[in-house]
């Protein structure tokens, strides 16, 4: 029997025989990470607005220099110039999100066509991987990690502190308004999206051949499995809920918003 010869011809951009709406996902990534990455910059530059009563904003949390009672020290070394706080910790969580597995699959279709789609045709004629300048130093990502989930006990101490309210006196007392409950939930947020990692799945025991004889350890393993399944969900909320968390605070703190008193 005789076969025919195919041959390969390579798609030109954007070239595909899908009949679907395969753009969609990519635009929707592209508006929703760029408007992300505009408002976070700008909610870092404002060095304003980012502390209300008890409440303290994810983007300037921890809070390390200045008057306010979520400060960690009363005043900046001498050699550290005058920033706002957000741009000091802001590139350790932003790493993390940046190099992160999904985040990477997400932000190359949208932001860089690389490649726009499966099976749509990529502006690209070469493949380099990630194993040179500048991308190699997406390896770097587990080591954001350990950073992230500092960040956690952080956030989650805060999110504490925005329980307590201060009287006419200056005594704390335990109380629940909104933006307490803002504060857990972006707490539990990000611990689903920190804590379902792929390099914290492989650190806990993804590297091991077998399971048996390690409880512990094949516990954690499914813990972190249970949430990985989910890991665009949680990524993609945990986004949304950083960004609301600010507004909310600066909202409050500007007097726009009214933060009202649950108990």
């Amino acid at each position: 029997m005789a076969h025919g010869v195919v041959q390969l011809t390579r798609r030109r951009f954007g070239e595909t025989m899908r009949r679907d709406a395969w753009w969609l996902p990519p635009l929707g990534a592209f508006v929703v990470l760029g408007s992300f990455l505009v408002y976070a910059t700008w909610a870092a530059f404002q060095n304003a607005n980012y502390e209300y009563g008890p409440y303290l904003s994810p983007l300037y949390s921890p809070l390390l220099f200045g008057p306010s009672p979520h400060a960690w020290f009363r005043s900046a070394p001498a050699w550290l110039p005058a920033v706002s706080p957000a741009l000091l910790i802001l590139p350790f969580p932003g790493g993390f999100r940046f190099t992160c597995y999904y985040y990477r699959g997400t932000y190359y279709k949208a932001f860089w066509a690389d490649p726009p789609g499966c099976a749509v045709g990529e502006p690209r004629t070469t493949y380099r991987g990630e194993r040179k300048l500048p991308l190699v130093i997406q390896n770097v990502h587990r080591y954001f990690l350990y950073f992230a989930i500092a960040f956690l006990f952080i956030l989650a101490y805060d999110a504490w502190k925005g329980f307590w309210f201060p009287d006419a006196a200056g005594v704390r007392h335990f109380g629940i308004g909104i933006g307490s409950l803002v504060l857990t939930i972006n707490v539990i947020l990000l611990s689903g999206y920190t804590l379902g990692c792929h390099s914290l799945r492989h650190l806990v025991g993804g590297y091991l051949d077998r399971m048996a004889g390690r409880p512990v350890r094949r516990g954690a393993y499914s813990c972190v499995s249970c949430l990985n399944r989910g890991h665009m969900n949680w990524a993609w909320a945990s986004l949304f809920w950083v960004a609301f968390t600010d507004v909310y605070v600066r909202l409050c703190a500007m007097g726009v918003w009214h933060d009202w008193r649950i108990l």
